[in-house]
């Protein structure tokens, strides 16, 4: 395993990260622990969950199972980069959920109750909170930071100006601010492409990947007409450009879900992204596969005349 540093940081984590936003709804406690042990003989160290994770009427379960298989002990906690998030509501109440200073030291603390550990080594912001002001925000994560709790700060599902100006005001407070990203991004969704990931290369943001496959729809099933349907109801607007790529990748000679990830490995500015596989056979499957697929330039040029982005980096896609 070629692990990469995350970001312009020094920490190194595996070129693909473990989602677990299956343990819990789709996944058995017993399942999801067997899954990480096998994870970690891998060598993928790089897990991340959220709050918010374990379906709409056991939110916080996935931690809790994550939880549980740190307290096994054997070095698991150790060994693991382990990323959360804090934004989405845990209860009705009005100040259980956003970005406000008081519920991020509480939604970090109850993050550390469930997951049976003292720290979490990246504290990531599932979404901007447009009512919370940057220096309320910092505020907050720096004495997280100051008191041990949390390492690095990450966002996820940012606008690039959101991203700027949050580096901009965490230096201006000597502050390490935002390292990591993370993003919608995959072969069919390249809308970062535009403005998010430059900025993200311009201040040394590593960019963690979110649905590679979209949603299933990349992971070869052209075939079977009513299951593309289940999976994702895109396909039928990208029926053709789905069968030209199953095609490509099939005289590559190598899975649809291999070939997809590989390309995002390939991207300049991309640490991992992420996998949520719900059994053992989609964990050993495809993403192994990806870490060590070279995709020729060839290759690449082709993928995007299949998938075309969305025009190079602003402003020069849209401008004269």
């Amino acid at each position: 395993m070629e692990y990469r540093q995350l970001g312009r940081t020094a920490l190194r984590v595996s070129p693909i990260c473990l989602g677990t936003m299956n343990f819990g709804p789709l996944t058995t406690e017993p399942d999801a622990h067997k899954i990480m042990d096998r994870a970690l003989e891998l060598g993928i160290n790089f897990f991340d969950t959220a709050n918010r994770y374990g379906g709409p009427k056991s939110p916080g379960r996935t931690e809790e199972i994550l939880g549980t298989w740190f307290a096994q002990g054997g070095s698991r906690r150790e060994k693991v980069v382990l990323a959360t998030k804090v934004y989405g509501a845990m209860t009705e109440w009005p100040n259980d959920g956003l970005l406000s200073a008081r519920n991020i030291r509480m939604a970090c603390d109850a993050s550390l109750k469930r997951l049976q550990t003292d720290h979490i080594d990246l504290y990531q912001m599932h979404h901007v909170d447009r009512t919370a002001p940057w220096d309320e925000i910092w505020e907050a994560m720096q004495t997280l930071v100051a008191q041990g709790k949390v390492i690095y700060v990450g966002s996820s599902n940012f606008a690039a100006w959101n991203i700027v100006q949050a580096n901009e005001v965490a230096k201006s407070r000597n502050f390490l601010g935002l390292v990591s990203e993370q993003s919608l991004y995959n072969l069919v969704s390249r809308t970062i492409e535009l403005e998010v990931l430059p900025a993200c290369r311009a201040y040394g943001v590593g960019v963690i990947p979110w649905s590679p496959l979209a949603g299933g729809m990349l992971g070869g099933s052209s075939k079977d007409t009513a299951r593309r349907k289940q999976v994702n109801p895109r396909w039928e607007q990208k029926r053709d450009a789905l069968d030209r790529w199953e095609k490509f990748c099939a005289e590559l000679g190598e899975e649809p879900a291999a070939v997809a990830l590989a390309w995002l490995l390939h991207r300049k500015g991309v640490t991992a992204p992420i996998i949520g596989p719900r059994t053992m056979e989609q964990l050993e499957g495809a993403s192994l596969r990806a870490i060590d697929l070279k995709l020729s330039d060839d290759s690449m040029k082709t993928l995007d005349e299949i998938f075309p982005g969305p025009g190079g980096a602003a402003p020069a896609a849209y401008a004269w």
